[in-house]
């Protein structure tokens, strides 16, 4: 199953009774949150959860798949996520120690 902004929203909204539209305000405005600290290259840890952070990708050859043809592909930004110990053992069905 694909967790989506409305499955969040339904379940705030179900869970803790909040109307729709509240429910909708604050995932929006905690997703904002992360993004805008993400874009600053600040790392975002959601405790019991993981961490997110930005890395920085040095330019690097690559190969165009359609034509083979060599190139170079850019330096960029890509997000990462380490999930916490926590979260991992939840996954793998063990207990929290």
């Amino acid at each position: 199953m694909t967790l989506t902004k409305g499955h969040l929203i339904n379940s705030l909204h179900y869970r803790l009774g909040l109307p729709k539209r509240r429910s909708a305000a604050l995932v929006e405005n905690i997703l904002e949150f992360i993004k805008s600290r993400l874009a600053k290259n600040e790392d975002v840890l959601i405790s019991g959860f993981g961490k997110f952070c930005v890395k920085d990708k040095k330019e690097r050859r690559g190969r165009n798949p359609a034509t083979g043809e060599d190139i170079i592909l850019g330096t960029r930004r890509v997000i990462m996520f380490r999930s916490s110990g926590v979260f991992k053992n939840k996954v793998n069905g063990r207990e929290d120690k």
